[in-house]
């Protein structure tokens, strides 16, 4: 072949090549230009949005993990309402174990390919999660205004509103109105009548208290239990400040009154190999007429027992004239937006729509959870319940005081060590060990 036959074929493959390489790519329309077309609701890049955000007819799929698997039902019908407004946004949810997603958490949003939403829970894993830059600013953005001021301070640090809390819990034990109402029992107004409470109860054949020991029982109930016994409400604070310790007379004592109900049988036998499920079991079974955790778990209860009269109870642990407080809440299901997601409009935008009342009230109402969001109408007699609470003398509940997590395990591990049958002096030193390991004496 000439030279010039050997060009035209090279000219002719060169083409070909170009067509081809023309009809692979995609510069006009919509193919792959996450700057022509956001999604609804949410801002271009260049208004500030994000620059993943897809382009029409594409869409944004956002991840949002918690650990409240009783309320998928009610998030799947609030995500199917979410979606057909945001028609380019899918929301994919994961669920953990409450223990579970206390360790998890961080190192599943470490990447930014979960958890574009995430809840946490106040105290020890919020500043974890803020500490590891994990949560976005979400100070100015107009959904604040949506909820009540006071009620969202947990989500707050160094003047920025890192997360927002969205339920208001009361972690007091439940009672069966019903069995108080059959023995003649009223909630007790001093640690003496608590103790002729569990005895009456004990006396007619029923476990007076259902406690979850091998899980979430001691950081629950914990809370109730110390709340008169060290009524200042920065007794952990100070603790990790080495101003206070756990061997002081406000722990021992604590954990002795543990010792007391455990050593009575107050307490279901194995109290500390009993799991949650165990324990409410019991309770909705009404083989047990208190159930140790708190109001989040009405609505499950009412789920499986329809029958149940339930109401809300905190133990005085002192003479009645000595009590400050009545009983604990918390703000807690903290919704964030992680810091790494590269979906953060559409984030902001799915906290957006659960912040509107008419939402909140839908969550309220089908989860048994009151929330933060102002105007709320709560319409199930569980939610009216724990709405008489709102009146009464209450702190934040001190667990969630303790900011860093190896203290407080050390915590709730020396109530497990009581129960398992250390003495109440002796776990509060081997407690109180760590502390000061944590200290760095």
């Amino acid at each position: 072949m000439n030279k010039i036959g050997r060009l035209n074929v090279f000219a002719f493959i060169l083409a070909t090549l170009l067509l081809l390489s023309a009809c692979g790519s995609n510069t006009g329309g919509n193919g792959g230009n996450a700057a022509a077309d956001a999604s609804p609701g949410s801002a271009s890049p260049a208004q500030g949005g994000s620059s993943g955000e897809a382009s029409a007819g594409d869409k944004v799929k956002i991840s949002f993990i918690h650990w409240r698997g009783e309320d998928a039902e009610a998030f799947d019908s609030i995500i199917q309402k979410f979606e057909q407004e945001h028609p380019n946004i899918q929301v994919e949810t994961q669920v953990f174990p409450s223990e579970q997603y206390q360790t998890v958490a961080q190192a599943k949003l470490s990447d930014g390919s979960v958890g574009d939403v995430f809840a946490s829970f106040p105290g020890a894993q919020f500043e974890a999660l803020a500490k590891a830059g994990l949560y976005t600013d979400l100070s100015g953005e107009s959904f604040l205004a949506n909820f009540t001021d006071t009620l969202i301070e947990a989500g707050q640090k160094d003047g920025k509103q890192l997360a927002i809390p969205y339920q208001l819990v009361y972690n007091i034990p439940i009672y069966n109105a019903d069995i108080f109402e059959r023995y003649g029992l009223t909630p007790p107004k001093d640690w003496d009548g608590f103790l002729a409470m569990a005895e009456k109860l004990k006396s007619e054949g029923l476990i007076p208290i259902a406690f979850p020991g091998a899980d979430i029982g001691p950081g629950q109930f914990m809370n109730p239990m110390v709340m008169n016994n060290a009524p200042d409400p920065d007794i952990f604070v100070k603790l990790e400040a080495g101003e206070a310790k756990l061997t002081d007379e406000w722990w021992v004592k604590t954990l002795s009154q543990f010792k007391e109900l455990n050593d009575k049988g107050y307490f279901q036998p194995n109290a500390l190999g009993t799991k949650d499920q165990g324990a409410g079991a019991l309770f909705v079974q009404e083989k047990a007429a208190i159930l140790a955790t708190g109001s989040y778990q009405l609505a499950q209860n009412k789920k499986s027992n329809p029958n149940l009269k339930q109401k809300l109870l905190a133990p005085i642990t002192v003479p009645a004239d000595q009590a400050v407080y009545e009983g604990i809440h918390t703000t807690t299901f903290m919704l964030g937006v992680n810091a790494k997601s590269k979906h953060p409009e559409e984030a902001k935008a799915f906290i957006e729509f659960l912040s509107r009342k008419d939402i909140a009230g839908e969550y309220a109402n089908a989860t048994g959870q009151n929330v933060t969001v102002k105007d709320v109408e709560y319409s199930t007699e569980e939610l009216k319940t724990v709405a008489e609470w709102t009146t009464k003398k209450t702190r934040f509940q001190p667990r969630f005081t303790i900011k860093n997590g190896e203290v407080q395990k050390a915590v709730t591990n020396s109530i497990q060590a009581v129960l398992g049958g250390q003495s109440p002096e002796d776990a509060a030193k081997e407690a109180q060990a760590i502390v000061d390991q944590q200290l760095g004496k």
